[in-house]
């Protein structure tokens, strides 16, 4: 996918979020090999409309011991997940309000 075409598809959850139950969360893949270059949108994004997010939570921070997660975690449930406590860089936790 190319940035413009990731950017299209957070804009487009965003909306989904403002029109849904408080509380939505996505984990957007982006990976984390080559140039990296979808992470660095994803992210740019998510830094723009910070205001409009609870948390942003990078693969790498996705653990018990970060605040964030704990909080999500805590709202949403304790469900499994691999990913939680890998430090994976080729993720992103979007919380929207």
């Amino acid at each position: 996918m190319r940035g413009e075409e990731a950017e299209e598809v957070l804009n487009e959850l965003l909306q989904e979020a403002r029109n849904s139950s408080p509380g939505f969360v996505v984990k957007v893949i982006h990976g984390h090999g080559g140039p990296a270059i979808l992470r660095q949108v994803v992210q740019n994004w998510a830094y723009r409309n910070r205001t409009r997010l609870v948390a942003i939570i990078p693969g790498e921070r996705y653990a018990i011991t970060d605040p964030d997660t704990r909080a999500l975690r805590a709202e949403f449930g304790q469900e499994p997940d691999d990913d939680l406590g890998r430090g994976n860089p080729g993720f992103t936790v979007l919380w929207f309000s």
